[in-house]
């Protein structure tokens, strides 16, 4: 684990796991030299994400346990998530109906949803709205997928939920759902920090005909506040050459297809 992306976040993901990360049992397990995570650290300091003190950091006040922003997130695990929208796009077939829920894996791969032809596109995501919109203007509305938005109230992550959101994608069936999420584990499955976004995740993945999660290895062993679907709802899960071999086991053991994309190259 050598890029700085996905060094941080690492941190940062363990640091809202466990409240505090140790430099010296970071050293150990990221194999970079001190001077290396105290960078780090001074790095994700400087944007609030959280606190150096002696010998480490903590979360930031009122961070553990809440969602971050999608602004904070979409910095992090840059190569490994641009690996995963390839990967994911790529089960994508022309003319379906696709939903995006929010997230910024999700929205890296409606990026890559643009250039599809004949896509419907249901989202509950403003910046995956923002992007087919932008496609639109761009091209004209013939040539960009055409644009489905649930409504609702805004979250952090930029996602729309509560009960408008959840009665319009009740009311509709979707060929395939493109799921991000905060954190997932054996135990707990999928999971977020946000009670709201939680039922409005089970929404989707109840209209979906198939889900496929796009998710990095950093969010592998993270549990969020509320559960929403469990590892063998999942028919395909997209992740990054990072994931450590053991989650890779429980997971190739529970969900549908395993996909492991490299970000260094085809996956």
């Amino acid at each position: 684990m050598q890029l700085a992306q996905q060094r941080r976040a690492f941190i940062l993901e363990t640091v809202r796991r466990d409240g505090a990360v140790r430099v010296a049992d970071l050293v150990d397990r990221l194999g970079v030299s001190d001077m290396t995570v105290r960078r780090d650290l001074d790095a994700l300091a400087a944007r609030g994400l959280l606190e150096k003190v002696y010998g480490g950091a903590v979360a930031a006040p009122g961070a553990r346990g809440e969602e971050p922003g999608f602004d904070a997130k979409a910095s992090l695990a840059g190569p490994a998530k641009a690996a995963i929208a390839e990967a994911a796009a790529g089960l994508v077939e022309p003319g379906s109906v696709v939903a995006v829920s929010a997230g910024t894996t999700a929205c890296a791969v409606a990026a890559r949803l643009l250039e599809i032809p004949r896509l419907t596109v249901l989202t509950n995501s403003l910046p995956v709205a923002d992007l087919v919109r932008a496609a639109a203007r761009d091209r004209g509305e013939a040539e960009a997928p055409a644009l489905l938005l649930t409504g609702g109230s805004p979250t952090p992550s930029a996602a729309l939920v509560g009960p408008l959101a959840d009665l319009v994608i009740s009311s509709l069936h979707v060929d395939l759902l493109v799921l991000g999420v905060h954190g997932v584990s054996e135990g707990a499955g999928l999971t977020t920090p946000n009670l709201a976004e939680a039922q409005t995740n089970r929404a989707l993945v109840a209209a979906a005909r198939r889900v496929v999660v796009v998710a990095d290895h950093t969010k592998w062993g993270v549990v969020g506040l509320s559960s929403f679907a469990p590892l063998d709802r999942i028919d395909c899960f997209v992740t990054d050459s990072g994931m450590p071999r053991p989650a890779r086991e429980a997971l190739a053991d529970t969900v549908g297809d395993l996909v492991i994309a490299d970000p260094a190259g085809p996956g």
